[in-house]
């Protein structure tokens, strides 16, 4: 080989946080094949040998050295030939933790790179785990000058905070960029981090490889989608969305750098990519928690429908059950709906009538109620028996609950806490009931490759089309209790991801009285939130790792326009500040 010609192997896989021997085997697995393609360099995701995100795992001393032993027992495993490694880790130097990117090469460590800029936002936390590594220069790869900026090292300009790495790298002879990424799904993240790419690509000059996990762990998913830019922008590759990839790239030095021409693959984006999250969120969230199957209520209403469809896809139709719970509200058409999806879907399915278990519910508390009208209580009654039936079959045969609550109704708190609320993990938590809708009828037309569920009209056209009911009461539908899903969906979109103020919501047009109560809503339901099970996060602000408010506040949106600032107080304070300071 010469040094016109410079072979890299992307592996974009699927790490398990804390398995370090697991992650170990996929990067020996992966090198394999590196070799094989005839590779110079492998790379693996940011954090692969700990998978991402560790969060407080990497504080133990105990999980640092195994994280350490591994890398060094991979280093040894080069000295045969082969490629090299770009691995990230953990590493301890000089008493402080980094997050790192090893070079493995000629059975030894040859070069470590520190992380320079940690994120602190959002599902990120990494400065209260990491120390900052300072901004260096390139790495050499079989004579060839690679810079390695870590994830959020390529996604921030200078500032007194940030240092700029790809501009640090490029005036100190990098020739290509390569970024190992751990960079969760959210929709339309593919366009912001192109756009990023394409922006150090033009400050710089340098083609530029971007490499990211994928897989489930915990609420968020890595959805890979890996790509590569030359150095004039045009796509040199792209790996597909929310599988497993292994490829490898030839690049070519000619009269304007380095140039490469590689498999371009479509991306899912939009619904398709928020369904395709859904189905890997929870696929990995059982596996590699260890749990045989997944139960779930199935009520014959859309939100157990989807949540029936998404865990069919991820699990296999024999890894689901399903348990239908009437009570004496429960119409037929539900009964009847309930057993079309169930066979549709092809997952048993079972009916457990509860009439004897909430009669005697209400018969022992018949003295603590005496002489107190019916109200929401009894109706609760009947969501918390349905719970507990399904958390004790949970416990008798090790299958976990599937909660199927949406993002609207963990919002207003439309959802009965230790009833329909339980459950182990929750698929469409972070999915707005109008997107419900919408991701149901996909369903019905497309699924996702990987898929292990049927195709064609999984969920019936019913279920989709009847008005939403909790049947908790005679005749009841959502509509009774809340505004119509399009206007509350609209108000919650606007409170929750975008921050904004009252009055501004109600000059958009939603009705003052409205907008009112949809925010005093959201604001009590923060106690029954902290205690939901987790979910999928596909929107830029999920309940959980993004929105963290407290549950005791008695801070409330009067409705009214915000005050300007007082600029001339400011102005009083900073003099008289200055003043003490200098007497």
């Amino acid at each position: 080989m010469t040094e016109t010609t410079f072979t890299i192997t992307l592996a974009q896989l699927n790490p398990t946080v804390g398995d370090v021997a697991g992650n170990a085997a996929k990067a020996r697995a992966a090198r394999d094949k590196a070799k094989a393609d005839g590779a110079d360099l492998l790379v693996l995701p940011e954090l692969f040998i700990t998978g991402y995100p560790p969060e407080d795992l990497v504080l133990k001393p105990a999980f640092q050295a195994a994280c350490r032993a591994a890398i060094e027992e991979l280093a040894r495993e080069t000295a045969g030939g082969g490629p090299a490694v770009l691995i990230g880790t953990p590493w301890v130097e000089d008493g402080k933790l980094y997050n790192a990117c090893a070079l493995l090469d000629q059975g030894r460590i040859a070069a470590l790179r520190f992380k320079a800029n940690l994120p602190n936002y959002g599902v990120f936390d990494e400065k209260r785990l990491f120390a900052r590594g300072p901004a260096a220069g390139p790495v050499t790869v079989r004579g060839i000058r690679v810079g390695v900026p870590i994830c959020e090292d390529i996604w921030l300009e200078e500032s007194e905070e940030y240092e700029n790495v790809v501009e640090c790298l490029a005036e100190t002879g990098a020739e290509i960029l390569v970024v190992p990424n751990g960079s969760p799904y959210a929709r339309d993240k593919n366009d912001l981090r192109l756009s990023i790419a394409v922006a150090r690509v033009t400050e710089s000059g340098l083609p530029l490889v971007y490499l990211n996990q994928i897989g489930g762990q915990d609420e968020l998913v890595f959805d890979g989608a890996s790509f590569a830019l030359n150095a004039d922008l045009s796509v040199a590759a792209q790996l597909p969305a929310f599988e497993e990839n292994i490829t490898t790239l030839r690049w070519t030095k000619g009269a304007d750098g380095w140039r490469c021409k590689g498999p371009v693959a479509p991306l899912l984006d939009g619904d398709k990519g928020d369904y395709a999250a859904c189905v890997l969120g929870l696929r990995d969230y059982v596996r590699k928690n260890g749990f045989p199957g997944v139960l779930l209520g199935v009520s014959g209403g859309i939100d157990s429908a989807l949540c029936a469809a998404i865990a069919v896809d991820a699990l296999g139709a024999e890894k689901v059950r399903g348990v239908m719970l009437p009570f004496r509200f429960t119409a037929q058409v539900s009964l009847d709906d309930a057993a079309k999806l169930a066979k549709a879907l092809g997952f048993p399915y079972e009916v457990l009538p509860i009439a004897d278990a909430v009669n005697g519910f209400e018969k022992i508390l018949s003295v603590p109620f005496a002489g107190l009208p019916r109200d929401i209580t009894e109706e609760n009654l009947q969501a918390r028996t349905r719970g507990t039936l399904l958390m004790a079959i949970s416990n008798k045969t090790g299958a976990m609950v599937v909660t199927t609550g949406n993002k609207s109704e963990m919002s207003v708190g439309y959802a009965t806490i230790y009833g329909d609320m339980n459950g182990g993990f929750n698929p469409i938590k972070d999915i707005y009931k109008t997107e419900v809708f919408r991701l149901s009828s996909l369903r019905n037309e497309w699924k996702p490759d990987g898929a292990m569920g049927p195709s064609g009209e999984v969920i019936p056209v019913n279920i989709i089309i009847r008005p939403p009911t909790a049947e908790l009461r005679e005749n009841q539908t959502d509509q009774d209790s809340l505004p119509p899903y399009d206007m509350l969906d609209g108000i919650l979109e606007r409170l929750v991801e975008r921050e904004e103020p009252l009055a501004a919501i109600i000059a958009a047009g939603f009705p003052a009285d409205v907008v009112t109560r949809i925010d005093r809503l959201l604001n009590v339901a923060e106690y029954k939130r902290r205690q939901a099970a987790p979910g999928v996060k596909v929107t830029e602000k999920n309940f959980g790792r993004d929105r963290r408010y407290p549950i005791t506040n008695r801070f409330r949106d009067n409705g009214k326009a915000l005050p300007e600032p007082d600029e001339e107080l400011v102005a009083r304070a900073g003099r008289a500040s200055a003043d003490a300071f200098e007497g």
